[in-house]
């Protein structure tokens, strides 16, 4: 096997092109929006990267007798929030590499 140097150029401008669509898909992520509800009291909204945006609360799920029901339902919405927005990553950052595990970027594939 003898080395080509126009197949090591045509290689480095894909990976070259590829990091251009990661670093467009990562900037994207910033701008977009998941939703978690939990007991249809408690909302979040997170971006993207996993950065809450907004949580929301009725105020029927505020009872002074029962704050650990309230604490339960904010962290259940703020946990499927966070799945949400790690799928929606995985998901843009799959369409740019179609799937391949890329070392050193644990959490995203």
């Amino acid at each position: 096997m003898s080395f080509n140097p126009q197949n090591m150029q045509k290689m480095m401008k894909q990976v070259q092109k590829m990091q251009e669509d990661m670093a467009r898909v990562q900037e994207e992520l910033k701008d977009e929006r998941v939703e978690a509800e939990a007991g249809g009291v408690v909302k979040t909204v997170f971006n993207g990267h996993g950065e809450i945006q907004s949580i929301t609360i009725q105020k029927e799920a505020v009872d002074p007798e029962d704050v650990e029901m309230l604490q339960d339902l904010v962290l259940a919405a703020v946990r499927e929030g966070q799945a949400k927005a790690q799928q929606l990553a995985q998901d843009r950052m799959g369409q740019v590499t179609n799937n391949m595990r890329i070392p050193g970027m644990p959490g995203l594939f």
